[in-house]
């Protein structure tokens, strides 16, 4: 059984820790080291999770499997989104399971989450960027009705790397 519950202020850390474990567990392997850690250098500092979790317009949460973090995901609302700050519109920013809990459903129970709270909100679109090599995770949203319309860059390090802009019409 999976439960979904918000983050806490005072659970930043685990967050923090977890959210570098499922970066690394899923990118390491087909980016370049140095770039790799150019990168976690910025994103994942306590001070930079503690900032994103006070963000009114941004929410955390934990999917908690057998007593444990499994998986998490990052929504964001008007000025929290990355890009576009709609307010009719809601931005999965991230969406993670550890490696262990891939192929037991816990990325479509967060996925189903998001969209429930994107509707019970009246919003009028979901969208995500996701990296063009990552073609697993576009086929999962695919399969929840996202389609591709746009790409922006994203530097790991020194390597400009393209994600594609996903929107799910609600």
């Amino acid at each position: 059984m999976v439960t979904i519950q918000r983050v806490q202020l005072s659970e930043a850390e685990a967050l923090l820790a977890f959210s570098k474990k499922t970066f690394y567990e899923f990118f390491d392997h087909l980016n370049d080291p140095a770039n790799m850690e150019a990168y976690s250098s910025v994103a994942f500092t306590p001070k930079r999770m503690v900032a994103e979790l006070s963000n009114p317009n941004s929410e955390f949460y934990f999917a908690i499997a057998d007593n444990e973090v499994a998986g998490y995901l990052k929504l964001n609302f008007n000025d929290a989104q990355t890009e576009f700050q709609d307010a009719n519109a809601m931005e999965v920013e991230r969406i993670y399971l550890s490696g262990e809990h891939h192929g037991k459903r816990i990325g479509k129970q967060l996925m189903d989450f998001a969209l429930d709270i994107a509707q019970s909100k009246q919003l009028e679109y979901v969208w995500l960027g996701v990296w063009e090599n990552n073609h697993k995770a576009m086929g999962f949203y695919e399969r929840y009705g996202f389609e591709v319309f746009s790409s922006h860059p994203f530097l790991l390090g020194d390597d400009l790397q393209t994600d594609l802009l996903m929107k799910k019409p609600l």
